[in-house]
């Protein structure tokens, strides 16, 4: 596989890691206020790579169909949402704003939340997968650089992502190192998950608009299911506002400014 590609691929998890790696410089658990000011920039990054790494392209990939070009973008999208929604339900975690209530029934409470993490992962890294797919079978609005800036936006937002799952589960009494490993092993699901898709989008590439839509739509889940209602949970949310203004900002640069 491409040099690059694997760089690509890497570069989130290294994001994943190091945020799991707080675990070893930080001795209480992340205030709410933190938490929401991290929740809130993860959004902003997800949402913004959404639409300047993964819809735009989609739409640009389809123009050959003329007023039409958005069909592929919109299947994609809507079919990204289902699949997560299902995902969601048949999958037995927790939601992320509901870490610091009681303990969950049936799984450990610290399983629940290592697979919310880990569905949380898999759009993620389908999203690089799919732009990195993109770059490798030529299509002419994907560029090395504009995939770097996904994986580099997708890895910074991975960042407060692994310190929020690794610190409540160090707050809950497990050790440093094997909380660092739960948060790191809840990262490794992305290279898998883009390897997959860019095997899928090699088999097929007239699918790659779909793929693209497909990914945006799983990310925009994840958002709206998830990282909004906790960025905007209890009082002074508008942290969690400012920071999703931030993130967006950053990663619509990284789009713009690299790719």
């Amino acid at each position: 596989m491409n040099t690059g590609v694997i760089k690509g691929l890497l570069i989130p998890f290294i994001g994943t890691t190091a945020g799991s790696a707080m675990v070893f410089f930080l001795r209480k658990a992340i205030s709410e206020s933190i938490q929401r000011l991290l929740t809130g920039f993860a959004a902003g990054v997800m949402v913004a790579a959404s639409f300047f790494s993964l819809l735009g392209p989609a739409i640009e990939r389809a123009d050959g169909m003329g007023r039409l070009a958005f069909v592929p973008a919109s299947v994609g999208f809507m079919i990204g949402i289902g699949f997560l929604l299902l995902l969601d339900r048949i999958t037995p975690h927790m939601h992320m704003d509901s870490v610091e209530e009681g303990p969950a029934s049936g799984l450990k409470r610290t399983t629940k939340l290592i697979l919310a993490v880990t569905i949380h992962n898999i759009p993620e890294g389908m999203a690089v997968g799919v732009v990195l797919a993109g770059f490798l079978y030529g299509h002419s609005g994907i560029t090395a650089a504009s995939a770097l800036a996904l994986s580099l936006g997708i890895a910074i937002q991975n960042f407060p992502e692994g310190a929020i799952v690794s610190m409540p589960l160090r707050a809950e009494g497990i050790g440093r190192m094997k909380t660092f490993m739960y948060g790191t092993l809840s990262g490794a699901v992305e290279p898998v998950a883009g390897i997959i898709t860019i095997a899928a989008a090699g088999l097929v590439v007239p699918v790659l608009p779909y793929l693209l839509g497909f990914a945006a739509g799983a990310m925009i889940y994840v958002v709206v299911e998830e990282l909004i209602p906790e960025m905007s949970e209890g009082e002074h949310s508008n942290i969690g506002t400012v920071s999703f203004s931030l993130g967006f900002v950053v990663m619509m640069i990284l789009d713009v400014a690299l790719g």
